[in-house]
């Protein structure tokens, strides 16, 4: 369910901030104002240096100007152009908390560049141009990369949406403005099932409601907190530390044999998807299928410990298997019974390349470190961004997003994305190309 202002009002002053950075992306459609917010928070947020500002000035009518867009855009073909290309992440706190932000592409041609952004974002900022929409009109229609964008922040499992209605003060009417364009994305969100944070009316130009209100305290009618305010009080992703162990090798080191640490024994170092890792724990390795029971647990600075998911850690185990960067090692349980792997998929893609989707091409999927080659069987259906009804269709068409049948050419240990965004998550890659060619989630 959707929230109310009421319900996103700022926290009390001695209410504790969460002490974990937050890792939030902006996206929506391009020109919507995403890098110039971003300058904005950094400016208000005293996060940029002098010098750095004094080199995003220009000449403009009425003297110097300062481009905030050019703070995140660093790219020469992005500043040649005018647009974001690539993510640019930039760090910055305030008072009360710590941020990360991802800076994501508009244009629909980088949106494999958006989805690689917030596949691993805590929030999403979806910024909505007021200038852009009807809003005299009833019924008035979204933009569609602005329902794209949405659409994929749902599907990624981003925990906190913010839609953030910016140049509301380049309208006649920013109120009515911002009543009707709030109405039509709630409407939208809560057709497509999407929970809403809050709806926040904002010019980044001038920093109305991003890190100070405006300068009337009830501007738009709007009565919540800023914008800063309310990513102050966002709560970070949850590890998933309920769910059984699983391990991505990402490194094999040699120890000599009179390591302290490893007694002579090959140490595996990756990051913990699910679970945690102990030592005692049985586990199996995955493709070989040999078992083991972990000796020991490294932690980052090689102190032996237990290491939560999301962490990273080294492993010891009590014997020499064969173990290679793309293995993993799963939890078996007592009786015997582990993570299943499977050849067969059911999944959601969001398709990114810009050849079409033809079911029984070949891929490569990458899943945690492996590689295994992949085919597409069928497309089950494609989902129309404006409708969200879901068609049949016998090919998916750059950033189109459809359901369809996998099958794999090895077997790999996977849980629905909507339980684990680590073990529901594989990229499909041309083959040909090398280019990214679709986000996958297991369904």
């Amino acid at each position: 369910m959707t929230a109310t202002l009421e319900q996103t009002a700022a926290p009390a002053a001695n209410d504790a901030a969460p002490t974990a950075a937050l890792r939030f992306i902006t996206c929506g459609s391009v020109d919507d104002g995403k890098s110039t917010l971003i300058g904005r928070l950094l400016v208000d947020s005293k996060a940029v240096l002098s010098d750095q500002l004094a080199g995003v000035q220009r000449q403009g009518q009425d003297g110097r100007e300062t481009d905030l867009a050019l703070l995140t855009d660093g790219l020469s073909a992005e500043r040649e152009q005018g647009i974001t290309i690539d993510v640019a992440y930039r760090y910055f706190s305030s008072d009360r908390r710590k941020f990360i932000i991802g800076d994501t592409p508009g244009h629909e041609q980088y949106t494999r560049n958006m989805v690689t952004a917030a596949s691993s974002a805590d929030a999403a900022v979806l910024l909505v141009d007021a200038t852009k929409l009807q809003w005299q009109e009833p019924g008035f229609p979204l933009l569609a990369q602005t329902r794209r964008h949405a659409l994929l922040v749902q599907l990624l499992r981003v925990p906190a949406v913010v839609f953030a209605v910016n140049k509301l003060d380049a309208v006649a009417d920013p109120q009515l403005a911002y009543t009707r364009i709030e109405a039509a994305l709630r409407a939208f969100a809560q057709e497509a099932g999407i929970a809403v944070e809050a709806v926040v009316p904002l010019s980044a130009l001038k920093g109305w409601n991003v890190v100070d209100p405006a300068p009337d305290a009830q501007w738009c009618g709007y009565r919540g907190p800023t914008l800063l305010h309310l990513l102050e009080g966002l709560p970070n992703t949850p590890a998933e530390t309920g769910l059984p162990f699983a391990f991505p090798v990402q490194w094999v080191e040699k120890f000599s044999s009179s390591s302290d640490t490893s007694q002579g024994r090959r140490v595996f170092w990756g990051r913990v998807a699910t679970g945690q890792a102990r030592a005692g724990q049985r586990v199996r390795v995955l493709p070989s299928g040999q078992t083991a029971v972990i000796a020991r647990v490294l932690n980052h600075v090689r102190s032996e410990r237990e290491v939560p998911a999301s962490h990273s850690a080294g492993i010891v185990l009590d014997r020499e298997v064969d173990v290679s960067r793309g293995d993993w090692l799963l939890a078996e349980n007592d009786d015997g019974s582990a993570l299943q792997p499977a050849r067969e998929l059911s999944a959601t893609v969001a398709w990114m390349d810009d050849e079409p989707l033809v079911p029984g091409r070949a891929y490569w999927a990458l899943h945690g470190h492996r590689w295994v080659k992949a085919k597409v069987r069928r497309i089950v259906h494609q989902i129309d961004i404006q409708t969200l009804e879901e068609h049949d269709a016998t090919q998916l068409p750059a950033n189109a997003i459809g359901e369809v049948e996998l099958v794999l050419q090895d077997a790999i240990a996977t849980l629905p994305y909507r339980q684990s965004r680590t073990l529901g998550a594989l990229v499909l890659v041309d083959q040909a190309s090398h280019k990214t060619a679709a986000a996958v989630l297991v369904r």
